[in-house]
């Protein structure tokens, strides 16, 4: 993503709000883009619109002109597997073609600039999302491939999230009939399987490879590179199987991968990595929570009471909050989620914010999309909420015993 125009904010005096102007010129700057527009957010983009016209006579005609749209965001559509973006909402801003208040899709597209306006300013973790758009390092990103026999998932896991590319499916014989025809049946698995993840992923730079299966699959697959890479001469497919890690997982399904991302062979190559990062430590989270020495707690309302005494600071507090929290349509809801942010890292703490499309912000999800650890034990958060249940209770008996006398 390229920031467009002056680093300052523009301005729409139609609007009156601070903006910045973006240039999407890769697949995953249209991920960010989708996590950056929220709803009540002012988009403007070039939209091809089809207009209608009518002559003297009566007769119709339509045609499709090019314009630029301004409209106030009502929903967004985000399509993984091909990196495209539709942004609906209300016109705002008329023109020769489109009336106030009229609908429109913008499909945002790459190497097309689009303004973005908040409504309610760029907040800490706004501002955190563009940062992360604009960086420039989108090298590193690892390519994997889990597999067993007949099937392989080839995916590519990036800073931010990961992508299932391609799904391979191909017949093997079963091991009572010929071994031959076996052996043949693997080899065009295995050939149909290199050649989609060829087309699939650019390797042109070298990049981590990852191959997992249950079993020898894997490590049969990387001899198979090995060996294709030296009998075409092809040096990209050699320097290839060169960076491919062999992994073992349970098996060949997707799911799989959270539990390669925290074996050892790969945490000791990509240590460095995000994603990576981010694995380690919702582990370190989990193995907190399972000892229950009060230093991991989740849900909004104990982790917010830990914030608030400043038990998530400096000396080890991390705060883990799911991205989509940040898109609810409540917009005191978005602030609370903001403000727990923000008295994190004024405390010295470290806050993380996951995305949902990898699998350590599935696993966060699945806490409610919201976590903490603590930098000192507490035990009794969970119960100030049951407290407070019992209290609102006993508030509304004793109203309901009023209105009855």
């Amino acid at each position: 993503m390229q920031l467009v125009g002056s680093k300052t904010s523009q301005r729409l005096e139609e609007i009156g709000e601070g903006s910045v102007t973006l240039l999407p010129v890769d697949p995953e700057d249209m991920w960010h883009a989708n996590n950056l527009i929220t709803n009540e957010d002012i988009i403007k983009a070039h939209a091809v619109r089809k207009v209608t016209t009518e002559s003297a006579t009566g007769s119709t005609a339509s045609e499709r002109v090019h314009t630029d749209l301004t409209i106030r965001v009502t929903s967004t559509f985000f399509d993984p597997q091909a990196s495209q973006l539709h942004v609906s909402g209300a016109v705002i801003v008329e023109n020769a073609w489109v009336n106030i208040g009229q609908y429109h899709t913008l499909d945002l597209e790459l190497n097309r600039p689009f303004t973005i306006w908040k409504k309610y300013g760029w907040d800490s973790v706004a501002r955190n999302t563009l940062e992360d758009a604009l960086k420039q390092d989108k090298d590193g990103a690892v390519a994997a491939v889990v597999m067993q026999e007949g099937f392989a998932n080839i995916c590519l896991i990036t800073e931010f999230r990961t992508v299932l590319k391609q799904r391979v499916e191909s017949t093997i014989p079963k091991k009572r009939s010929a071994s031959a025809d076996q052996d043949s049946g693997m080899r065009r698995f295995f050939d149909k399987t290199l050649s989609t993840l060829t087309r699939s992923i650019d390797f042109s730079s070298p990049r981590p490879l990852l191959l997992a299966s249950p079993g020898f699959v894997a490590g049969d697959f990387k001899k198979y590179i090995t060996d294709e890479g030296t009998r075409r001469g092809d040096k990209t497919m050699q320097a290839m199987a060169k960076q491919a890690t062999v992994v073992h997982s349970s098996s060949g399904h997707l799911h799989s991968l959270n539990e390669i991302l925290q074996s050892s062979e790969v945490t000791a190559t990509m240590k460095d990595m995000k994603f990576s990062k981010e694995t380690r430590v919702m582990d370190d989270f989990f193995e907190k929570l399972r000892k229950d020495d009060g230093r991991a707690w989740y849900g909004t309302g104990p982790v917010e009471r830990a914030v608030r005494e400043g038990a998530v600071g400096r000396g080890g507090g991390v705060l883990l909050v799911n991205h989509s929290l940040f898109r609810s349509l409540d917009i005191a809801t978005r602030k609370r989620y903001v403000a727990m942010v923000d008295k994190v890292k004024e405390d010295g703490g470290e806050a993380r914010v996951l995305s949902g499309d990898h699998e350590s912000g599935q696993r966060l999800d699945a806490l409610g999309g919201i976590a903490a650890l603590l930098t000192y034990p507490i035990h009794d958060l969970d119960e100030d909420e049951e407290d407070e249940n019992e209290q609102t209770a006993a508030n509304g008996a004793a109203g309901d015993q009023e209105m009855i006398i």
